[in-house]
């Protein structure tokens, strides 16, 4: 039996057991087991069975065994609903994972962004205070066509450092995202992982680390444990969605299982593996497909 094969059969063998039965109006507990390592999913992803109440989204994906949760758009929603998104998974016993701060374009000299960088730390940590949160997304903006690389990378780690100084007290860690250019993103400055690997090792601080989304860096890079093998010791975080497509893992052609175990067994991870991925199908379907592809990932 080949790969695909052997997740086809375990996906179908694992959807009644991973999945309660669901309704718009929320699901049924299904009392699953939780998985080996914390992927968490983000808010909308499960929509079609949880309903469109956060509150309930969080409470049906710790139901089907998740342990973690992601939100890029964190910082958009009003303070009292972070607050009772952070209670909700304290509750639920749920690892709060990235959201998106911006820092401004931290190619430009520090003398022209040093003090919204410093704004925009400090209003992290007000939000990471009310969700838990260790890690945020940090992504330096697009590139000059005007100004040779190593000056941008210069003043990218000047103004890394700025924001290091201040998220270090709080214990809030930057994570640098490298995005492909090829299918999503062209243009930005930060593209692979040897890259951001240097930054981070010039900034020289435990608040300035890495976010390796395998989705990306699979387009941009490829060699994807070797690259993690690398710079393993800047590896803050890490998010997954197959290729091509950007959806769960199993619907393309990145070995994930293969990946989470060596996570799992070589490197003891104990971080957040971010689904930073849509769905293949839509509705309730398309739901437990998700479930089921981690299923079967997790099955190692």
């Amino acid at each position: 039996m080949d790969r695909r094969d052997f997740f086809k059969a375990t996906m179908a063998a694992g959807v009644a057991a991973s999945v309660g039965m669901a309704t718009a109006q929320g699901a049924a507990k299904s009392n699953a087991p939780k998985f080996k390592l914390k992927y968490g999913p983000h808010f909308g992803m499960f929509r079609s069975s949880a309903g469109n109440d956060p509150l309930d989204q969080l409470q049906f994906a710790a139901d089907q065994g998740f342990t973690a949760w992601e939100d890029n758009g964190m910082g958009r929603k009003a303070p009292d609903l972070q607050e009772k998104i952070g209670k909700k998974m304290q509750q639920l016993g749920m690892t709060m994972g990235v959201f998106v701060t911006g820092l401004g374009s931290l190619i430009k000299p520090p003398g022209e962004v040093k003090d919204g960088v410093i704004k925009s730390a400090k209003n992290a940590i007000e939000i990471a205070k009310r969700v838990n949160a260790t890690w945020t997304t940090v992504v330096p903006g697009r590139y000059s066509e005007r100004m040779e690389m190593a000056y941008q990378t210069a003043n990218v780690v000047d103004n890394l450092r700025f924001a290091a100084e201040v998220l270090e007290p709080a214990g809030l860690v930057m994570v640098l995202e490298s995005l492909n250019w090829w299918a999503n993103h062209p243009g930005l400055f930060l593209t692979k992982i040897p890259q951001a690997y240097q930054i981070c090792r010039a900034v020289n601080s435990p608040s300035c680390k890495i976010l390796d989304d395998l989705y990306h860096q699979q387009i941009s890079e490829g060699n994807l444990i070797p690259n993690m093998e690398k710079a393993w010791s800047e590896i803050g975080y890490i998010q997954v969605g197959d290729n091509p497509g950007r959806k769960e893992p199993t619907t393309g052609e990145i070995n994930y299982r293969n990946i989470f175990k060596w996570l799992h067994d070589v490197k003891k991870y104990d971080g957040v593996i971010g689904m930073e991925h849509g769905n293949s199908q839509k509705g309730i379907e398309g739901d437990k497909a998700v479930i089921a592809a981690y299923r079967a990932c997790d099955d190692f």
